[in-house]
């Protein structure tokens, strides 16, 4: 029965947004009624309202789109919705400045005279107001209302014209910053977390173990993530937008002419184009700058932006007038004065020492002080000037609080969808389909581009991609990453921008083109342009790296990039070893013979017994990882002909799992059947249980009798690559570690030995000293020895030392004996210190050196920047990882 109500719910919803009711409002409605109608259904016909649902009842569903809102958007973690109203506000404001207007007009000026000009800069505006608006319908009106009409003056094609305005307008909602981004970054986060538990559980019944490795997990995103994997789909596409046009252009002239320019290119018209087009790239190169060096969130980039919108506004608007940039030039002289603050001088007002500190603090605050006047200042020029300002926060309130409100109907509409088991539904039909992931990635890329031709961007964000993004991204045959996924649903959904009846790019470009324009043209226009974005869509889905290489080279170099050591990172890691080796294995098998000439004999005996092991270690590493390649070619042999097998029999036991799902759950309601009267349903129940036993015995029957031994065969050598891999990372590390801390020990002699005058301060002032005062002077001391590796024995013993001068009597007799004992560990180490700071120092540094970089990359804090490049274009592909499920 659910599944009747599940089609009810897809019907309510068809239908209230076909009849043009509000999207805010259809979406929850259509849930709150298919819930209230189940509930009264099964109360009048058995008894409970919880009987049609797939599990639980009304009430819990009703509320779990409220409170899942709740929980998602409202946790502090996750701030990514703050930034919509941000971006939203930095692009009114723009397009009210007239900002587009000059853009279009000067760009239009600027490569009109080239065949099919016009065209080109209406796609290079598109593309700049993208980066600085992402405002849909503000860009085509304003395309519209100032191209259109010069274009079709200069006999420029209908349908060319308007396709390419169109098209042009939906660059913003791919090309970063975009509000389609952010709304699939934050949908994506929640679906990587049920995509993870999935493939856990995937994991779980293929191999029975209860923990996955975590190199096989499904990593989550973020808005900063996806405007980055995001920039350089968005360049492809408006690549192919211009190829396209200069093409069509030159192939059919007649259709995009060359329009002259009747003014003269002289240094009036080279400053003109400079002071409309450097505000506008200095914001992107503000907004996205920020996001992309690290410096900024997403959030902060776009408080940023909405203030340099602001003081763009505050001079555009009042141009030609006296003292116009005044404003503006506060701003950016602010903006220097604070960053040379920030670089010379120490700003934390918490830790002011010093006469110079307080200058620092004092010049950041009048700096600060003068962006802020210049903000209020080109506020109060905003305001007064055709009350622009008021007009801009208003747009701003109204399209966030759509934004919010489809965003709780889309949860309350997604909630009952999973009450009426229509989760469950789509998941079985997609991992049902033959082909696997790649079958089950088109029919979803083929639902959401139909799903265009009538639903707005938001409605398929926040309604289709919950539902099957967990499906894709637990799918470990592709193992996809969500910033990927999302960058591939947004170039996706752009097209319902396009599409003919409801493209609201064509909606917009409709309502101010001319007369002369039909309607018929329009759409034969856009239909070359949906056709060029279907081709991006093959692009990126065939070059993943165009996606995952920024985001992941930006991670792998900030300051806060994982370590080496990282499991997601391991595997890539390991191949930037091994081309070392290739390249340079001669050298560091040369450096291993010449290090194991070092003499060490006068080094304390486990020091020099691992300094050697350490040695053997690292020769042992080097053929261990080649052993692990050619492990790797053993696995590669296997695959081709254990692949269709392994998917052949996962797919018979999955269609298995389900059997067993309906068996227990006729099993469960037969046994809460009691009583005579219902021993007829009950038998029914159970007989329908046995048949589905016997369709699933057979089916299980059908997995073919060399599954076993091959199954097993593959599991064998892949483990021996597993457990080959395992052998030389412990080997890298023990050829390396023990080096790493001699090293330190040397770089500390210097310091140590500065010390030993501190010995005997301490052992003579123990006998009288105060004893509170006396552990407090050791505990400072002691601390002394903090960054000087291979003193722990001495810092034990000071440990000692004031234990034994703790409490309402001190044993003193028992502090000097410990001290003796200290002053003799520390010196101990002397001579053999002091002797290797001359012979053997500066050439185990030398060797640390060299082999830090491959045996001794997984013990660095962080990859080098050569080594980070190299794994993030390693890892900006997709790996198949089926295998190990």
């Amino acid at each position: 029965m659910e599944f009747y109500f599940l089609a009810l719910l897809v019907i309510l919803m068809a239908t209230a947004l076909a009849s043009g009711y509000p999207v805010a409002f259809a979406l929850p409605g259509s849930a709150i009624l298919t819930v209230v109608i189940a509930a009264i259904c099964g109360w009048l016909f058995t008894g409970s309202v919880d009987s049609f649902f797939a599990q639980g009842g009304p009430g819990q569903w009703l509320s779990a789109g409220v409170t899942n809102l709740r929980g998602v958007y409202w946790e502090v973690e996750r701030d990514t919705l703050i930034a919509i109203p941000l971006f939203i506000f930095m692009g009114i404001m723009l397009q009210r400045s007239k900002i587009a207007e000059d853009l279009l007009i000067t760009m239009a000026q600027l490569f009109g005279p080239v065949r099919g000009g016009l065209g080109i800069s209406v796609v290079f505006v598109g593309a700049l107001l993208a980066a600085t608006t992402g405002i849909l319908g503000a860009t085509v009106v304003a395309m519209g209302l100032i191209s259109l009409p010069a274009m079709l003056k200069n006999n420029y094609s209908q349908s060319l014209a308007t396709g390419t305005i169109a098209a042009s307008g939906t660059l913003g909602q791919i090309i970063p910053p975009s509000i389609v981004l952010i709304i699939l970054a934050d949908q994506l986060a929640s679906a990587t977390d049920q995509a993870s538990t999935a493939r856990k559980a995937l994991h779980k019944l293929a191999t029975g173990e209860l923990s996955m490795p975590s190199e096989f997990d499904v990593g989550t995103t973020s808005a900063g993530e996806m405007f980055l994997g995001a920039l350089l789909p968005g360049l492809v596409l408006v690549g192919l937008y211009m190829a396209f046009i200069l093409v069509y252009a030159f192939v059919r002239p007649s259709v995009a002419p060359a329009v002259p320019f009747e003014g003269k290119f002289d240094r009036s018209f080279l400053i003109k184009v400079v002071l409309t087009l450097v505000p506008p790239l200095t914001l992107i190169f503000l907004v996205l700058g920020s996001i992309i060096t690290g410096v900024a969130t997403v959030n902060q980039a776009g408080a940023i932006g909405a203030a340099g919108a602001l003081v763009m506004a505050g001079y555009r608007l009042v141009e030609g007038k006296r003292g116009a940039f005044y404003p503006a030039i506060l701003a950016i002289s602010s903006l220097v004065a604070i960053w040379l603050v920030l670089k010379f001088f120490d700003t934390n007002i918490k830790a002011i020492d010093s006469t110079d500190d307080i200058i620092g603090v004092t010049l950041g605050v009048i700096a600060t002080g003068g962006l802020i006047v210049a903000l209020i200042w080109s506020g109060a020029r905003a305001l007064r000037v055709e009350n622009t300002l008021q007009g801009v926060m208003i747009e701003t309130a109204k399209t966030t609080s759509l934004v919010f409100i489809i965003l709780l109907g889309a949860a309350m509409l997604t909630a009952a969808f999973r009450a009426f088991g229509g989760e469950d539904l789509v998941r079985d039909y997609l991992n049902s389909l033959p082909g696997g992931f790649w079958s089950k990635f088109v029919i979803v890329m083929a639902v959401i581009f139909i799903l265009g031709f009538f639903l707005d961007f938001i409605e398929i964000a926040v309604v289709v991609v919950p539902i099957v993004a967990p499906i894709l991204l637990a799918d470990p045959s592709a193992n996809i990453t969500a910033v990927w996924l999302g960058v591939m649903i947004g170039l996706n959904i752009q097209t319902s921008f396009l599409t003919p009846p409801f493209g609201f790019a064509l909606f917009y470009l409709r309502g101010v083109a001319p007369a002369v324009v039909k309607t018929i043209e329009m759409y034969k226009g856009v239909v070359a342009f949906i056709c060029l974005q279907l081709v991006a869509l093959v692009i990126v889905a065939m070059n993943p790296a165009l996606v995952n290489y920024l985001p992941s080279r930006l991670s792998l170099t900030s300051e806060t990039a994982p370590p080496p050591r990282n499991p997601k990172l391991l595997y890539c890691v390991e191949e930037y070893i091994h081309g070392e080796f290739m390249a340079n294995g001669n050298m560091i098998r040369d450096a291993i013979v010449t290090a194991r000439g070092f003499d060490v004999s006068y080094l304390p005996t486990r020091l020099a017994s691992s300094i050697t092991a350490s040695f053997d270690e690292a020769e042992k590493s080097i053929g261990l990882l080649a052993d692990v390649k050619a492990a790797e070619a053993v696995v590669a042999e296997h695959t081709p002909a254990f692949r269709p097998l392994h998917t052949e029999v996962r797919f018979t036991e999955a269609e298995a799992r389900k059997l067993d799902d309906q068996i227990k759950a006729l099993e469960t309601e037969a046994s809460r059947l009691r009583g005579d009267e219902n021993a007829n349903a009950k038998a029914a129940f159970l007989q329908q249980a046995e048949t589905l036993k016997v369709q699933r015995d057979a089916m299980l029957a059908t997995i073919p009798a060399e599954w076993s031994e091959r199954s097993e065969t593959f599991a064998e050598v892949r483990d021996a690559e597993i457990l080959l891999r395992r052998q030389f990372r412990r080997a890298a590390d023990s050829g390396y570690e023990p080096v790493a801390t001699l090293v330190r020990t040397f770089e500390g002699s210097a310091a140590y030995k500065e010390l030993a005058g501190e010995f005997d301060a301490i052992r003579g002032d123990l006998a009288s000293a105060d004893a509170e005062t006396m552990m407090a002077r050791i505990s400072d001391f002691s601390s002394a020895f903090n960054d000087i590796e291979g003193t722990s024995d001495i810092r034990s013993g000071l440990s000692k030392v004031r234990r034994a001068l703790r409490g309402d009597t001190p044993d003193r007799a028992k502090a000097a004996d410990e001290m003796a004992l200290v002053i003799s560990a520390y010196q101990e180490q002397l001579p053999w210190r002091e002797r290797a700071a001359g012979e053997l120092a500066s050439n185990i540094a030398s060797y640390e050196t060299l082999i830090r970089g491959t045996i001794g990359v997984r013990l660095q804090t962080q990859l080098n920047h050569e080594q980070a490049l190299f794994v993030a274009s390693c890892g900006s592909g997709h790996r198949d990882i089926s295998l190990n499920f």
